[in-house]
């Protein structure tokens, strides 16, 4: 487990047979943070600060009961028919009826770290993927994700826990059968959890600028701007990105066209393509700079993660951003598992060259 500060329901994280489970949502890969505009109608000189296209995590939760006692043992997602070991040793147990959360306090301590919280703030499902679909969704492990087995919407949250600045390896272990192995399940230094969750975009300052928006998620953590996303049955869409509030020095660019995230049905070998132009309000400042994505679908295997082990789909992206003449690159993989989403993602610093990096600016994996 990783050494995060301590949260509600903590003393059921650390009891066997009452861990919660997760619930469907999703939370995607997009830029951290625009470069820092330097003067009016700058086109962002190269020697402005930058961060990583953060391909956020997506996070889609699976509604199904905790383990008891008479849940399988396991030591991979292999081992269970729900394709999900528990970092507790026990295979996840799906069961396909809303709401159908662990008894006693766990609604009321974990359910917030884990939790599908369309009714307190009267979010609805996106087209995509209906409601109950997606809270019945069952990992079939076939090496394909379609859209069905990501549900994307609004209301949905999840706990990850993340570090910067630390050593990792991306390659993980080869195994015999073609597939590969990754453990991020260890602590990290400067570890700590973070509360990630989409929320409905209507009503927000910036809502009519991007009227087929599904949802909005903070980017990074630490920073407050949001990556406003369409989801639909082909793909996961990033349309721009915004500051929290109106303003004087507000925040609101838009991708032309938008960036595909994810592509579904999703399968090992996909490859896909974006070239964006990115207008509008950094810090109230007209920008303007384009950037290339270029994600692929490269491995396949078992991750551990804080939370558990799961059979994954790895997702390489190398973002090429110009600005004025000026370009810089950023690496990121995100780990997918059938209906739970990214379950985790690895993001480099600016300009690594190496495909397999050995150094994070920014790592997450789903914790408890």
């Amino acid at each position: 487990m990783p050494t995060a500060p301590s949260s509600p329901g903590s003393s059921l994280r650390n009891s066997p047979g009452s861990v919660p489970a997760p619930r469907s949502g999703v939370h995607p890969p997009v830029p951290t943070r625009p470069p820092h505009p330097v003067g009016r109608r700058s086109r962002l000189p190269g020697s402005a600060r930058s961060a990583p296209l953060a391909v956020l995590s997506l996070l889609a939760f699976l509604g199904v009961p905790a383990c008891d006692d008479g849940s399988p043992e396991c030591r991979v997602g292999a081992d269970c028919a729900s394709g999900v070991c528990l970092s507790d040793g026990t295979c996840l147990v799906p069961d396909a009826r809303d709401g159908d959360l662990p008894p006693d306090d766990a609604a009321g301590a974990d359910a917030d770290v884990l939790e599908d919280d369309a009714a307190g703030d009267g979010a609805a499902p996106d087209d995509g993927a209906p409601d109950d679909a997606a809270l019945a969704c069952s990992p079939n492990d076939d090496g394909r994700l379609e859209r069905a087995e990501v549900p994307i919407r609004a209301g949905l949250r999840a706990s990850f826990a993340v570090a910067g600045d630390v050593a990792v390896d991306t390659a993980g272990a080869a195994q015999p059968d073609g597939s590969r192995s990754w453990d991020f399940s260890g602590a990290l230094p400067g570890d700590h959890l973070s509360l990630e969750e989409l929320r409905d975009p209507a009503g927000l300052w910036f809502a009519d600028d991007f009227p087929t928006a599904t949802y909005v998620a903070k980017l990074r953590d630490g920073e407050d701007l949001l990556g406003v996303f369409e989801a639909d049955d082909d793909a996961l869409r990033l349309l721009g990105v915004v500051s929290p509030e109106d303003g004087l020095y507000r925040t609101n660019l838009v991708y032309d066209p938008p960036v595909v995230v994810l592509r579904f049905p999703l399968a090992e070998g996909d490859v896909w393509t974006t070239e964006a132009t990115v207008r509008g309000l950094s810090l109230g400042v007209m920008a303007w700079y384009s950037e290339t994505y270029v994600s692929r679908v490269d491995a396949h295997g078992t991750l551990a993660t804080p939370y558990g082990v799961f059979p994954v789909l790895r997702v390489r992206v190398s973002l090429d951003r110009v600005v004025g003449v000026v370009p810089s690159s950023y690496r990121s993989f995100l780990f997918v598992a059938e209906c739970f989403g990214t379950v985790a993602a690895v993001h480099s610093d600016v300009n690594e060259t190496a495909v397999e990096f050995t150094r994070a600016a920014e790592i997450r994996r789903l914790a408890r």
